[in-house]
């Protein structure tokens, strides 16, 4: 639409026009409109084209040429519509306002609306994108050209006091490097430079995508704020920056992405103002730290970055923290006016010929810009048994679902397969939607042209097309032979199992009873509080030690929650909605004591802990402490100064962002940041410098970077690689007759420093609890690298596990701050409520069964099962004839075909996964 809006306006510009289309066309039909608009020629001045262009490109108002309405495939403008009004009933509000992007021209310096080709990050994200308006081609708006230097400037709209907004937006510095990698994955010759301040890589395994973009990709990183850009003569631009060394810098850059900031959205602000409610930092909702869903008025909650700038991860988590705190709310009624979906009666297609119809799947450019998708479907429409075969854009969009009901129904399908991306995130949709008309969901295929064709072919199209093919046939003549499969009912426990008492474990207690649901709280120590026991004040000053009192008193006095201290896991049995687990708590004298409960759905909320470390003389001098200790000294008044003076000095990373451990704890900046705010409260005279890789203050907390600065906090940055001089590194702590000197290399001033210390102070990294290791097998969940509990989905599933039933919370997923593990905990609750709301689950139909008769008893299943779902029985295999067999529980199955594999006389089948079904496949693929 953009680009057919600016080739009517340079057709105005031209006189191409002579009258005004507006004043011309008014009594015509909207279909004469729109096929006359290019033929009007009455008379059009110069004057009046340019006025007319501006008109038109700001197109936000207008609605007399119509072009919006042609342009439009999903037929979504109407211009007819008007403003209608309901009034709704509702015993809680959830305000998911959003936010919006900064305007990039108050930046008027950095080029934006002067220049086509400074664009902004989210003008360049629809640009890479398969369904924006160049359909994925990375080019220049000026000519269409693909831009060799691509420039990407930081912190535009954000820390930046002369427009307003001092916060950091947070997502800013990741989505740059993504939309950078992106550019390169689709021009390779793309060289991309990043221009930042402190590169913000926070969140869970983001300073490996971080290191991986600079090392395998080639992405350029330049500590730096671009002061201009100006345009050079040969069309290039010209980007004005000033090095850490001093040195003014002019670099030409065929293309510039402002990366923009966020501001709290339009209706936002409105809803502020509607409701009462309290403004924060920012303009964003006021929330409060230890309660970050609740807004100042009872009842308004609220989720996202309405109350503050946050990446998807947090925004989903608040998602579903939100409605867990409506939940609560409303646990009363819940269920009073529910619907249940009704499914129409099921076509039995038993005896019935094969009707196969496959759905080959554009995907923008992510398939089609490799894969011929019309040659694929033309070699669809010759396989045997295949009554249609059809390609859209977009086959998962809701439209497209729509219109493959009717084809299906036109065409008597009974049997479908679609041809697009991976089963893991669009399998199911495609189930359901077969599913609304009759058919079985396990009577559908979905062949990965995306993934295994033109994602790992991408420089090979020929090959990665009859790939796509191959895979389609398979498809088909597994589809042939597949049967509809059913689930089994299963009754749901309605308790839940919580491990962890720390913070995040007790408020998800706390929540869990307030839904009405009993739980149990497993902690290991002998009392509750974990990390937080160690923590007097947050950033924002308030009192954690009073928070942990209340929620401990809390949890004793709330009747829903049972409460196990000094107690561990031994074993965990059962699947979701019936869990079975043993509890093993120490005794004294007498040993310990074993007690074993039963529940619908686990929580784990294990924590972490601050990493040992023997680095820069700890444990072997008493003057080099951390920062937790300093916290606890500073607030018993143990941290005295003799004279109010002397110097300390931080350090940052320490066991964090190295090779041994390759990601950031998140807190560390702000607990720094923290104690040398108080430090120079306490004493002003003191000098305190933070010795530093990155302030990642990120969010509403660039307020204390910015506070202490103020306060004369000395920050001195350090690269962890040598430069070519040799100079840098890591720095060092040494005694020099007597004087404990900390030793760095600022590569600002390009001097090698030895500062004198009275105290050291680390800032050690968070690592995983020990009890990880043993207790991530007996809930069959995984762990990543380092040894944090794996969620299912990074950005869409952040406190779901793989495995049905067990959720996620807190530190045990990563490092975080106490309002985002409070936000998780909640978040887990609201899914774990999607299970205890429910009477009955119905298991998956993809189970193993097995041929009792041809069992020979071996135990190999029951041996390799990872579900333990198999056991030995004595059963009746035919009439008066019992003998020792396997037998399968449909319950714990999860289909993942072990048993099958294993079995050496051949009796065990997975249903959906049969012989027929995969040498069918195998046939196909040798058969060409």
């Amino acid at each position: 639409v953009t680009l057919e809006r600016q080739e009517i306006a340079q057709k105005l510009a031209r006189g191409v026009y002579k009258h005004s289309p507006r004043t011309m066309m008014a009594e015509l039909p909207s279909q004469e409109r729109i096929n006359s608009f290019d033929e009007v020629a009455l008379g059009y001045t110069e004057a009046q084209a340019q006025a007319e262009a501006q008109r038109c490109l700001a197109c936000g108002i207008c609605s007399e040429c119509y072009r919006c309405v042609e342009a439009c495939k999903p037929h979504a403008v109407d211009h007819s519509l008007g403003e209608t009004f309901t009034d709704l009933e509702v015993g809680a509000v959830i305000l998911a306002t959003g936010f919006d992007e900064f305007d990039a021209n108050r930046k008027y310096e950095l080029g934006y609306s002067r220049f086509p080709d400074v664009v902004t990050s989210i003008e360049f994200e629809r640009i890479l994108s398969a369904s924006g308006p160049c359909a994925g081609h990375a080019v220049r708006p000026s000519d269409g050209k693909v831009p060799k230097r691509i420039a990407f400037l930081q912190c535009v709209g954000s820390r930046d006091a002369q427009c307003g907004n001092t916060y950091c937006s947070s997502v800013c510095c990741m989505y740059a490097i993504k939309e950078a990698v992106i550019a390169k994955e689709h021009v390779h010759e793309i060289e991309p430079t990043i221009f930042f301040m402190d590169m913000r890589a926070f969140g869970k395994d983001f300073d490996k995508y971080y290191e991986r973009a600079r090392d395998e990709y080639g992405v350029r990183f330049m500590r730096s704020r671009v002061a201009k850009v100006d345009a050079n003569p040969d069309g290039t631009l010209d980007v004005v920056y000033v090095t850490e060394d001093d040195r003014l810098i002019h670099e030409s850059f065929e293309m510039v992405v402002l990366s923009v900031g966020l501001e709290p959205s339009r209706g936002t602000r409105a809803m502020i103002d509607k409701l009462g409610l309290r403004t924060g930092e920012g303009g964003f909702i006021r929330t409060e730290e230890f309660a970050p869903l609740n807004s100042s008025r009872p009842g308004i909650f609220v989720g996202g970055a309405a109350s503050g700038p946050k990446d998807i991860p947090e925004t989903v988590m608040q998602a579903s923290a939100a409605a867990a705190e409506a939940g609560q709310l409303l646990a009363s009624q819940r269920g009073a006016l529910a619907r249940i979906k009704e499914y129409p009666p099921e076509i039995d297609v038993l005896g019935l010929a094969p009707r196969v119809g496959v759905f080959i799947c554009h995907c923008g450019i992510n398939i089609a810009g490799t894969v011929d998708v019309e040659a694929v479907r033309e070699y669809a429409r010759t396989l045997p048994y295949v009554v249609y075969a059809g390609r859209n854009l977009f086959t998962c969009s809701q439209d497209t679902q729509e219109s493959m009901k009717d084809i299906m129904k036109e065409h008597g399908i009974n049997r479908v397969v679609v041809a697009s991306c991976t089963p893991r995130t669009h399998e199911a949709l495609f189930q359901e939607t077969i599913h609304e008309i009759g058919l079985n969901p396990y009577l559908f295929e979905l062949a990965n042209i995306r993934d295994q064709c033109s994602w790992v072919h991408m420089t090979l199209p020929a090959e990665a097309t009859d790939k796509a093919k191959d895979l389609v046939r398979m498809a088909v003549n597994r589809i042939v032979y597949d049967r509809p499969l059913h689930g089994r009912p299963l009754p749901v426990t309605h308790s839940a199992l919580i491990i962890g008492g720390g913070i995040t474990g007790m408020t998800a207690a706390l929540k869990m009873a307030g839904q009405g649901y009993g739980v149990h709280l497993v902690e290991q120590e002998r009392e509750l509080g974990g990390n937080a026991r160690h923590i007097r004040r947050t950033l924002h000053g308030a009192d954690v030690q009073a928070m942990l009192a209340d929620m401990v008193a809390r949890i004793q006095a709330d009747s829903h929650i049972t409460l196990h201290t000094h107690t561990q896991v031994k074993q965990v049995d059962g699947f979701v909605g019936n869990f079975r687990t043993v509890l093993e708590r120490a005794a004294n004298g007498s040993g310990p004591q074993q007690e074993i409960v039963e529940h619908g759905v686990i929580i784990v909320a294990t924590g972490a802990e601050e990493r040992h470390t023997s680095a820069y003389l700890y444990g072997q001098d008493e003057r080099v402490i951390t920062q937790r200790e300093l916290e606890e000294r500073l607030a018993e008044g143990q941290f005295v100064l003799s004279d109010g003076r002397g110097r300390v000095v931080m350090v940052q990373c320490v066991e964090s962002r190295t090779k041994e451990h390759p990601y950031c704890s998140r807190v560390c900046c702000s607990q720094a940041l923290k104690n040398a705010i108080t430090l120079k409260q306490h004493y002003p005279q003191c000098e305190v410098v933070i010795i530093y890789r990155d302030i990642r203050s990120y969010g509403l907390r660039e307020t204390y970077y910015q506070q202490a600065r103020e306060l004369g906090v000395i920050f001195i940055r350090y690269d962890l690689a040598a430069d070519a001089a040799g100079n840098g590194g890591l720095p060092e702590a040494i005694v020099e007759d007597g004087q404990l000197v900390a030793k760095v290399y600022d590569p600002v001033s390009r001097q090698a420093l030895s500062l004198a210390a009275d105290a050291l102070v680390l800032s050690v990294g968070i690592g995983p609890r020990a009890n990880a290791e043993s207790l991530a097998p007996m809930l069959k969940v995984p762990l990543n690298a380092e040894r944090f509990f794996l969620e299912a989905h990074m950005k869409l599933r952040p406190v779901d596990f793989a495995t049905e039933g067990i959720y996620l919370a807190g530190m045990a997923h990563a490092p975080k701050f106490i309002e985002e593990s409070i936000a998780q905990a909640g978040a887990a609750v609201a899914r774990a409520c999607t299970v205890l709301s429910k009477q009955e689950l119905v298991s998956p139909g993809t189970i193993a069964h097995v041929d009792q008769v041809c069992c020979v008893a071996c135990g190999d299943c029951v041996a390799i099962c990872p579900y333990k779902a198999i056991d030995m029985a004595n059963k009746e295999v035919t009439r008066r004839n019992w003998k020792n067999c396997a037998e399968v529980n449909p319950a714990l199955c999860k289909g993942c075909g072990a048993c099958t594999a294993a079995c050496r006389s051949g009796c065990i089948t997975l249903d959906g996964f049969d012989d027929l079904q995969i040498m069918a496949q195998i046939s196909a693929l040798v058969a060409n």
